[in-house]
């Protein structure tokens, strides 16, 4: 991959804030879009804006073409087994959501549990630590190890035959930790074949390659926003023959098939998922990101945030009162950064950083458990993508040491 070229793809990165280029590294939260993207959904605006589905003429025909190709485009893109195993939701939030709203009421009862990791993005931890109680279950709190990392052993503890779901984070957005989804599943299955496995996948779709059949995992979730893609659309991809008994989560247009008095027949996989209109051009901006990924190459994306995150770990050690968490190994962390400088709070960090226009991210993250289990406040993170450069770590760096001098 060349990065200079990769770059030029990015028309934000040509902006200047008082004079100064943009270093951008905060992409865990929110990646940048390249043309490529930009240029799919203007088409739709202005070429063949149409609702999907219900019209018989071309520009509706032409709407529903690309939006069911973008589907294709990502079943293929994560080697799902059938494109009806792709439902459109708006984020990876509303994907867990779904599941935990429809799987919940039919699998949980009393003394059953369900487990999940002390590291978790709050979308992965809340809506399981809200409804398995009302269902009379509990939640189970996989902890990680010193380095970040989580024990595979320890299943042996938490799961039983009457746990019914084990969810976890395929990559860390804090710590990085890039989880061995395909033993978890295995181990999982052998002590209680009939839990299901759920992966949230947010932070691994953008960065490594992804393969649902070869993780094994039951369902998993990502959204279009971290991936190149626009805001507002995500995906959640579970087995054909699961999803299929799974009742609908919302009520409205497109997802019924036929609707009398006394009774309502719903649509077919997935459509039944996908209530009301769709945000069309948000799914062909997702399909035209996972086709630029595509061209691009996942082993070279996965490559160079391996290589551009090693230089970083380096570079940030080098600082006298930078405190890093997680894996110290690049080979099994994803490109993200948490850390701190001793003796400054992480905002007054930004917001000096911000006079550069380097951006990163401070607070917990939406991980407040996990800060919890290490005893630390906020964090800084700093997150990389295929347009990060060394140049882009160097400014960090530099950036942090000015920090240093100011609250010395």
């Amino acid at each position: 991959m060349n990065i200079s070229t990769t770059r030029k793809d990015f028309p934000i990165l040509k902006r200047r804030i008082n004079g100064k280029p943009i270093v951008y590294l905060d992409s865990s939260a929110t990646s940048l879009k390249p043309q490529y993207v930009i240029d799919a959904m203007t088409k739709y605006y202005t070429t063949y804006t149409a609702n999907v589905f219900r019209g018989i003429y071309t520009m509706s025909e032409e709407a529903t073409a690309a939006y069911e190709n973008a589907r294709k485009r990502i079943a293929k893109f994560i080697n799902a087994p059938s494109e009806k195993e792709i439902v459109f939701t708006k984020n990876t939030s509303e994907s867990l959501n779904l599941l935990a709203y429809t799987l919940l009421p039919s699998r949980i009862t009393k003394g059953d549990s369900v487990v999940t990791t002390i590291m978790e993005h709050h979308s992965n931890f809340v809506p399981w630590q809200q409804l398995v109680t009302k269902y009379g279950g509990t939640l189970r709190v996989w902890n990680i190890q010193k380095d970040g990392t989580l024990n595979i052993h320890d299943l042996k503890k938490l799961v039983d035959r009457k746990t019914k779901i084990v969810t976890f984070t395929a990559v860390s957005n804090v710590l990085g930790t890039i989880t061995p989804i395909s033993e978890i599943v295995k181990a999982v299955k052998r002590i209680n074949p009939d839990c299901l496995v759920i992966a949230d996948a947010a932070q691994a779709v953008p960065h490594i390659p992804v393969d649902v059949v070869a993780w094994g995992a039951d369902a998993i979730t990502f959204s279009g926003h971290k991936m190149l893609g626009p805001s507002g659309i995500g995906v959640l991809w579970m087995k054909e023959a699961l999803l299929d008994i799974l009742p609908p989560f919302l009520y409205g247009g497109d997802m019924i098939r036929e609707v009398h008095v006394k009774d309502t027949l719903f649509n077919d996989l997935p459509h039944k998922f996908e209530a009301g209109t769709p945000f069309i051009e948000g799914a062909i901006g997702l399909g035209a990101a996972v086709e630029y990924l595509q061209k691009i190459g996942m082993d070279q994306v996965r490559r160079h945030e391996k290589e551009i995150t090693s230089y970083a770990m380096k570079r940030l050690l080098s600082i006298p009162g930078v405190t890093m968490y997680g894996p110290k190994n690049p080979e099994i962390r994803g490109g993200v950064i948490a850390f701190r400088l001793e003796g400054v709070h992480p905002h007054d960090v930004a917001q000096i950083l911000d006079e550069d226009n380097i951006c990163i991210r401070v607070g917990y993250h939406c991980a407040m458990p996990l800060h919890e289990f290490l005893g630390v406040g906020a964090t800084c993170r700093a997150s990389f993508y295929i347009y990060t450069t060394k140049e882009d770590i160097d400014a960090l760096v530099l950036g942090i040491k000015k920090v240093q001098k100011m609250f010395k």
